[in-house]
């Protein structure tokens, strides 16, 4: 049996995620998770808050306290917030884990046995007011490519090219926006050019890759890379492990690509077998899945390929890079660093986690960027959730519960209309499966939404609160078959909204949990003569109203 490692992008920390981050790494990555476990593969699903570097020493600059007072209390309420969104991690950890930080000391000095770090003087920016280099996001200013007024010193949000901030335009320090000048330091760097070739083949011969990750990468292949600097002067992160580098720490983005690896290392270590990662990472049939959003391709395609085939251990290269393209609100990309978006606590504290889990898949930015308004999720939430499943699935439940005791009935001979029911049920459910494992979710999600239509096109044609006085077996044939659409709908659902999944599969009063399922049983019907819960309602529509409301008060709260 193929093994299997699912990642998504380590959320950085700094401020509350939004919702970019849910819908451009974690819930795609929990969606394609759990199929695969509905699958029956074997797979171990990690990530973890991202809590270096220079952002977070910016942030708590700005609050007055501790770097890692800033992230124990920040990891600590997005782990629980995680778990609330339903993303079924097996190893949630965190970069300031002794495991992850052991691991990448070792790593790095492996990579420099091997001749692929050396070390350079650097000029970088030094800020004479607040006596101290200015690494990356220290330092903002205007992109030398696009122009972007407020490109950080590591990567312009705008055209997500990597830079130097010393090339930047306009400089400033971001804690007190002084113009910063340049100084003299020395610095180790990883030789990420004598991997063009490898990287260059590795992506052309990979059909898993996004089209914007192969397309993206080739470019920066072609205009040449160049060696990426693997430490800095700070002293917020893991401590260099390189003699001479005492007074360094990794560079977030070198240490945290890594914790892929570790949080495998860190799941097994937890679990009493030591070693059992090593058929993940180092076994040439395991495939690793990446969910991240455009800005990080560079950092999955290219450097951290590079790195594993520096460590000259047989590592296994991704196997699939899923990348979204942007999640925009009012014209704008989602961004903690700016405050712009709608954090996921906030979400929370609105409306049930299914609600947005349902909006934001249905409009995954999946070949460019898209749009979050209020209106779209008003639409979602009531034409889709509440009108076309919530519908069907309260209908077919009510009339079992109302017409025959609660007790499935005993079909007779099925006419033409239910047998094409019936295996409906079958193409779609293939059909779900096939969108998934070509990472379309919006696309598998719109065909379980199609389901749905159709069963409610189906009750309403067959008319059973009619057929129930004049022809009871019509009815019965009926509702057997809208029950079996029910049940294929709860295992379906199941990815991508587990909470509602869970209620329908606890009405259906189906045994054990529907977690604990398979894909297949989707088709196994329920017999005749099976017993259902009392109905409840599984969704309510919303309005502009209530929203508002509930804004003001989140931000009286605040």
């Amino acid at each position: 049996m193929v093994k299997w490692v699912v990642t998504a992008a380590w959320p950085y920390i700094n401020y509350m995620p939004h919702l970019g981050t849910m819908i451009g790494s974690m819930l795609s990555a929990d969606i394609v998770a759990r199929y695969l476990r509905l699958k029956g593969e074997d797979i171990v699903f990690v990530s973890g808050s991202d809590e270096h570097g220079t952002p977070i020493e910016v942030e708590a600059v700005r609050q007055g306290m501790d770097p890692k007072a800033l992230t124990d209390k920040n990891h600590k309420k997005v782990k629980e917030l995680i778990q609330k969104w339903g993303i079924s991690f097996d190893n949630y950890t965190r970069t300031e884990n002794e495991i992850h930080k052991k691991f990448v000391r070792e790593f790095y000095l492996e990579v420099q046995k091997n001749g692929y770090i050396f070390t350079e003087d650097t000029e970088l920016f030094f800020c004479p007011k607040c006596n101290r280099f200015l690494p990356d996001r220290f330092v903002e200013g205007k992109c030398p490519h696009c122009g972007y007024e407020e490109a950080r010193g590591d990567q312009c949000d705008e055209c997500g090219r990597l830079l130097e901030a010393v090339k930047l335009i306009t400089p400033y320090c971001v804690i007190c926006r002084t113009t910063p000048i340049p100084k003299v330091t020395k610095h180790w760097y990883f030789d990420l050019p004598k991997f063009s070739e490898e990287l260059y083949n590795y992506i052309v011969q990979n059909e898993n890759l996004s089209e914007n990750a192969i397309n993206f990468s080739l470019n920066l292949i072609k205009e040449g890379l160049r060696p990426r600097s693997l430490t800095r002067d700070s002293a917020w992160g893991i401590p260099a492990p390189f003699p001479g580098a005492e007074d360094k720490t990794i560079y977030v983005w070198m240490e945290a690509v890594l914790g892929y690896i570790s949080a495998t290392v860190e799941y097994f270590q937890n679990k009493g077998r030591l070693d059992k990662w090593k058929e993940r990472w180092l076994d040439s049939s395991t495939r690793t899945l990446y969910f991240i959003a455009k800005d990080n391709i560079p950092f999955h395609t290219l450097i951290f390929p590079a790195l594993l085939m520096a460590a000259k251990k047989g590592y296994v290269l991704p196997w699939a890079v899923n990348s979204t393209e942007f999640l925009m609100i009012q014209g704008q990309k989602f961004s903690k660093s700016r405050r712009i978006g709608v954090w996921i606590d906030e979400a929370l504290d609105m409306f049930p986690t299914d609600y947005w889990r349902y909006v934001l898949i249905s409009i995954r930015p999946e070949t460019k960027d898209a749009s979050f308004t209020w209106q779209t999720f008003i639409e979602k939430v009531n034409s889709d959730l509440n009108d076309t499943i919530g519908n069907f699935l309260h209908r077919t439940l009510v009339f079992i519960y109302r017409y025959f005791n609660a007790t499935v009935p005993k079909p007779s001979e099925f006419d033409d209309y239910d047998r094409q029911v019936l295996e409906l049920i079958k193409t779609k459910q293939k059909e779900v499966a096939s969108n998934i494992e070509k990472f379309k979710l919006q696309a598998a999600l719109s065909t379980v939404l199609e389901i749905a239509r159709v069963g409610n096109k189906y009750i309403n044609d067959k008319e059973p609160w009619k057929t129930i006085k004049t022809n009871p077996e019509i009815a019965a044939n009926a509702l057997f078959v809208s029950i079996q659409i029910t049940k294929a709908l709860a295992i379906l659902l199941e990815p991508f909204l587990p909470f509602t999944a869970e209620k329908i599969w606890s009405l259906l009063n189906q045994p054990g949990s529907i977690h604990e399922q398979t894909w297949e049983e989707a088709l196994n019907q329920i017999p005749s003569g099976h017993k259902i819960m009392e109905p409840t309602i599984l969704f309510n529509k919303v309005d502009e109203t209530s929203i508002r409301k509930m804004r003001e008060k989140l931000e009286r709260a605040q």
